[in-house]
């Protein structure tokens, strides 16, 4: 590090985070043709972003349809975050069980041109509804529904761990920094952080 740098973070050790801000604020105004130069980027941008909106397809259409401002957007992330991780098959039904029969996925049919994302909504709606059926149902339908339960959330668990993991992959470069360094440069169009769980 910078004997200067070093120096200056010394003399800054637990200083007030306010007075810090104020000595800094004005290094964080741009000024007049700076700050158009930062308004013509961000508006092209935005304009190239809505032009390729259309086209979109797989996962992305998948993120915009249920993203995380909707409650099914939350439950499917919750999923993707906590499905890869979890060892045993009965913890992993009761979460999926429990994800599943929490969203409200008919909302969701039809808003898509994606054939992916229309198929994945009807997938998590019947499954939805077959996991939350049944509990006062008589018993020959009781009996068919923990034969279509079973066998449901068993395609079910496998399809979501496989969408899960596709999903992860558009958002985890590596299971170690090595791993994320060497995938990288593979994908130059993306900007990212590392961040090891």
């Amino acid at each position: 590090m910078d004997p200067t740098l070093r120096q200056v973070l010394r003399q800054h050790y637990r200083a007030d985070e306010r007075e810090c801000l104020l000595s800094l604020l004005d290094a964080a105004r741009l000024d007049g043709p700076a700050a158009a130069a930062v308004r013509s980027l961000a508006l092209r941008l935005v304009e190239g972003a809505r032009a390729r909106a259309g086209g979109r397809g797989g996962v992305e259409a998948l993120l915009v349809e249920y993203d995380l401002s909707s409650r099914e957007g939350v439950l499917l992330m919750c999923l993707a975050e906590a499905l890869l991780r979890i060892p045993d098959r009965a913890t992993a039904e009761r979460l999926i069980h429990d994800k599943l029969v929490r969203g409200e996925w008919d909302r969701h049919l039809g808003h898509s041109d994606s054939l992916l994302v229309n198929a994945s909504t009807w997938g998590l709606l019947l499954t939805g509804r077959v996991l939350d059926a049944g509990a006062d149902a008589p018993s020959p339908l009781q009996q068919l529904h923990t034969l279509v339960t079973r066998l449901g959330e068993a395609a079910a668990r496998l399809a979501l761990r496989q969408a899960m993991e596709v999903l992860a992959g558009q958002f985890v470069m590596g299971e170690s920094l090595a791993a994320a360094l060497r995938q990288a440069p593979r994908r130059p169009g993306l900007r990212y952080s590392f961040d090891c769980l």
